[in-house]
């Protein structure tokens, strides 16, 4: 294959249509991973449907608490994945948030056969075109751009689109002057689209530092787990940067790098809470305090005040 090839894109492929905000209300909350592993019997299945099992205190409660709770365990404060259009609906005004037209045609740089259908069934699965979603909404007020990224799309990874949406939303704030909130969540670069993926990196990473030039204000808020290019690109770059509790933050895995040293690592390490003791991260702001922590950072920064 030659290298021109990498450039080509797919014409035949057919990008999916933006959410609507009555499509955007339709989307359902992914089921989590960590539930009780289920009976024969048919009973103990309805039981299990309607119950979940803390992975970290190993309490039962009914789905229905949790996601009253925001997702976040009520005994303990385990934080569960939580859907881009739920944690956007409790973030912003109501009724102020639309999403960004951005629409990035699939590609397939690579020609690897299985990724084309496996695109297609997530986009189906969460409701999502691709692994972040972007917009506009107002919080306490403020009217924002708010960047959400999805573990449960291809684990958060990033290739061409991922990059686009994201440059995309950097260039809207920047043109609109209004700050930025991104939310990140992701395993890193996308191994489907090769060093085209890899590219991203530096491409978002200019969008926020011509972002920042301008005199943008742009807060990163680390969720789990947020790694790989992600990591080494716009996650870290925030002039601010929030992390929920103990969200995984780092480059290469804990495991990768105590193979690679031939040293055990710290407790802790690459935690939100070993990140905020070394200085990489300013302040850990539980899933409930986000908005009101979200909402003072940006009074403090407006011109207009409160």
């Amino acid at each position: 294959m030659k290298l021109t090839d990498l450039f080509k894109k797919n014409d035949t492929a057919k990008s999916e249509p933006l959410l609507s905000e009555a499509e955007a209300e339709a989307l359902s909350e992914p089921a989590s991973e960590n539930t009780a592993k289920p009976d024969e019997s048919d009973k103990v299945k309805d039981s299990e449907e309607e119950t979940m099992v803390c992975p970290k205190c190993k309490q039962v409660f009914d789905k229905s608490v949790l996601k009253e709770n925001l997702n976040v365990c009520p005994a303990c404060g385990n934080h569960f994945v939580i859907s881009p259009e739920r944690r956007v609906r409790y973030l912003v005004d109501q009724g102020s948030f639309k999403p960004l037209k951005c629409k990035v045609p699939f590609v397939n740089p690579l020609d690897n056969p299985d990724y084309e259908a496996k695109i297609t069934s997530l986009q189906e699965k969460t409701g999502l075109e691709e692994a972040v979603y972007t917009g506009v909404g107002k919080i306490d007020g403020y009217e924002t751009v708010i960047c959400v990224m999805s573990s449960k799309f291809l684990m958060g990874s990033m290739g061409i689109a991922v990059g686009e949406k994201v440059t995309n939303a950097f260039e809207y704030a920047d043109k609109k002057k209004l700050p930025i909130v991104v939310f990140t969540a992701s395993g890193g670069a996308r191994m489907q689209e090769g060093i085209l993926s890899l590219m991203q990196m530096a491409k978002t990473s200019a969008a926020v530092e011509k972002f920042s030039k301008h005199g943008g204000l742009y807060i990163s808020v680390l969720t789990h787990p947020t790694t790989g290019g992600v990591t080494a690109s716009f996650a870290t770059l925030g002039d601010i940067t929030l992390a929920e509790p103990e969200a995984l933050i780092g480059f290469a895995g804990p495991r990768v790098i105590e193979q690679t040293i031939g040293q055990k690592l710290p407790e802790g390490f690459q935690r939100s809470e070993f990140m905020v003791e070394h200085g990489f991260v300013d302040q850990i702001v539980p899933r409930n305090k986000m908005r009101e922590t979200l909402a003072l950072i940006l009074r403090l920064h407006s011109k207009r005040g409160r």
